[in-house]
């Protein structure tokens, strides 16, 4: 039977070709839709290590005050809108920070791993009650607390599990230097790990899942960056109405800044949109695509059974049954699609081999690959399912209309 496929497609080869093309620019589409799916979903599922629930964001930025050099000043900007915050009885607690969980910016750096290969991590600034108010859950060592207050010897930081696992595998990562080398051999500043957190993913559900290292932020030390954002966790119930009144007392304290306040809910949906709607684009196009696919498919499929009805009504004659008929036609389809995902298989396969997805688990890159086999069968087996059952309609005396 498969021999005798081979040779009906063989004998068809040009239009047939057209077809394969056609699949094999469909699987490598919707590979690529199904791939960030499947990557996207993996990343939903895995846990943030923080909380957003009742807790808001204040950006403050020195838009029109003092100059960028008067750190001193601008620190103790800082410390009289943090203490502002504490006044109200809705506020359970409070931290500065440089950036908010689902924040449009990021502040990135490189690491060598255990193995010697580069990744990449998140940083950020924390004062010491961050982790109260984000809910971060330390699994190794500690937070920063006054224990670090004078330390000048080396700055101590607090990084995720991923990156201790990324740099220092089943080692205990507490007291180890994470500082990245200098190129131009000048000393460097000790990094020490004073503890270890749960995976933490500051940009959101959807992000991928990398490591990340908080500095402690010192609020009587004007060297350092200056935050940007003060992060409060209100009671339960809190409305909106608050934020009106809390604006009025912040802006009562810096009245030549500008002070935005959003709930992280509110960023956070923002934030899933931005990774969302490409989603959506994309699988609207393939979508698109294995419809105007399909079509082509089924039209191919009914022009090629009208042409071969004196083929047909002979194999009829020689006693071929309708279920044969209805079989032979739609393994054609299949065999077409096959070749034509074989070709899509073999280029797809490349890309891991080549470092394309090195963000991703191999298990993502199989389940994309499995996802899209399984749609183009299928668009395959429904493109052929009329033009098999018009096949079988075909008597054999319609081939002597041929003789």
């Amino acid at each position: 039977m498969i021999r005798h496929l081979l040779k009906l497609v063989w004998n068809r080869k040009r239009v047939n070709f057209l077809i394969m093309v056609e699949i094999f620019f469909s699987f490598i589409v919707v590979f690529a839709v199904i791939f960030m799916a499947v990557y996207s979903f993996d990343n939903y599922r895995k846990p943030l290590g923080f909380r957003y629930d009742d807790v808001w964001a204040i950006r403050v930025q020195n838009s029109q005050g003092m100059p960028e050099e008067d750190k001193v000043n601008q620190l103790a900007t800082f410390r009289a809108l943090l203490a502002a915050t504490k006044e109200f009885p809705e506020v359970e607690t409070a931290a500065l920070t440089w950036l908010a969980p689902y924040g449009r910016g990021d502040w990135n750096s490189g690491r060598k791993s255990k193995d010697g290969s580069n990744f990449d991590i998140g940083q950020n600034l924390a004062s010491d009650d961050l982790k109260e108010v984000l809910g971060l859950k330390v699994i190794r060592g500690r937070w920063f607390s006054r224990e670090d207050d004078g330390v000048k010897n080396y700055k101590p930081v607090v990084i995720n599990q991923k990156m201790a696992d990324m740099m220092f595998g089943d080692e205990d990562p507490i007291g180890k230097n994470v500082a990245e080398p200098s190129r131009d051999n000048k000393p460097v500043e000790e990094l020490r790990v004073v503890g270890v957190i749960e995976d933490y993913r500051n940009r959101g559900e959807f992000a991928e899942h990398r490591g990340f290292m908080f500095f402690r932020h010192d609020l009587q030390n004007s060297t350092e960056i200056h935050p940007q954002t003060i992060i409060i966790r209100v009671r339960p119930g809190t409305t909106a109405a608050f934020e009106e009144k809390l604006l009025k007392r912040l802006q009562a304290e810096a009245s030549e800044w500008s002070i935005e306040i959003r709930p992280l809910t509110e960023l956070r949906d923002r934030m899933l949109q931005q990774y969302l709607v490409p989603i959506a684009a994309f699988g609207l196009i393939a979508a698109f695509l294995l419809v105007m696919v399909g079509l082509g498919l089924t039209g191919v499929l009914w022009l090629n059974v009208t042409q071969r009805t004196k083929e047909i009504g002979l194999r009829r004659a020689k006693g071929a049954t309708r279920h044969r008929i209805y079989r032979q036609i739609l393994g054609e389809v299949l065999l077409i699609a096959s070749f034509g995902v074989l070709i899509g298989v073999i280029v797809v396969v490349q890309f891991p081999l080549l470092d394309f997805f090195a963000f991703a688990d191999p298990q993502i890159f199989a389940w994309a690959v499995g996802i899209s086999l399984v749609m183009i069968y299928g668009l395959a087996i429904l493109a052929g399912i009329y033009p098999s059952m018009l096949a079988t309609r075909v008597v054999p005396a319609e081939a002597l209309h041929y003789e």
